[in-house]
């Protein structure tokens, strides 16, 4: 363990250790009641597991600061079911598996440069910028006539991820997608 941390440091996103866990602080609250002492309720992301807790500590109590660290990576391959990316300052690779990826591997397209986070030296998680540029690879052409105000269509993208797009979208169109929620936000070029 690096460190320890007070609960009086408590802040959103803080990363912290308990039982040799990292944790993501998502919420906290100091209460203090009339009787007995403060403590602080907490809501944690586990950063390996990705499951939530709710612990209470006590105000004062001292929590793990883990071996954690951001680094700045681009997303190279995917070689079978392993997503490989190289440390842009010295070369190095890495990889992460589609499980512990999840949902972010529907963003990753070659080149792209993402946040890699390594706990005690091992990379357990990624994060994408806020939205990629992606290539439509399939999509039905938009039907003439077919007008109703806000109608959309499937289009699946150069990742394979398949997201729901205006009609006037067409194949080679790229688009502007958020990775938060995983939808259409602009068309940045049209195919041609």
């Amino acid at each position: 363990m690096a460190g320890v941390i007070d609960t009086s440091d408590f802040r959103k996103g803080l990363k912290i250790e308990i039982d040799g866990e990292p944790f993501e602080i998502v919420e906290f609250q100091h209460v203090k009641p009339g009787k007995g002492s403060a403590f602080v309720r907490t809501t944690i992301r586990s950063l390996l597991t990705g499951r939530v807790l709710q612990p209470t500590l006590k105000s004062g109590e001292k929590v793990g600061k883990p071996d954690i660290e951001d680094k700045e990576m681009q997303y190279l391959y995917l070689q079978g079911e392993d997503y490989y990316f190289m440390d842009t300052r010295n070369y190095e690779q890495t990889f992460l598996s589609e499980k512990v990826l999840g949902e972010a591997k529907n963003f990753l397209k070659e080149n792209i440069n993402v946040s890699v986070l390594f706990y005690n030296g091992k990379a357990i998680g990624v994060t994408l910028p806020n939205s990629v540029d992606l290539k439509v690879i399939k999509c039905d052409p938009g039907v003439r006539g077919d007008t109703v105000s806000g109608a959309l269509k499937p289009a699946t993208l150069e990742t394979g991820y398949t997201v729901n797009v205006p009609l006037f979208i067409n194949e080679g169109d790229v688009l502007k997608i958020d990775t938060r929620d995983g939808k259409y936000l602009t068309r940045v070029a049209t195919g041609g």
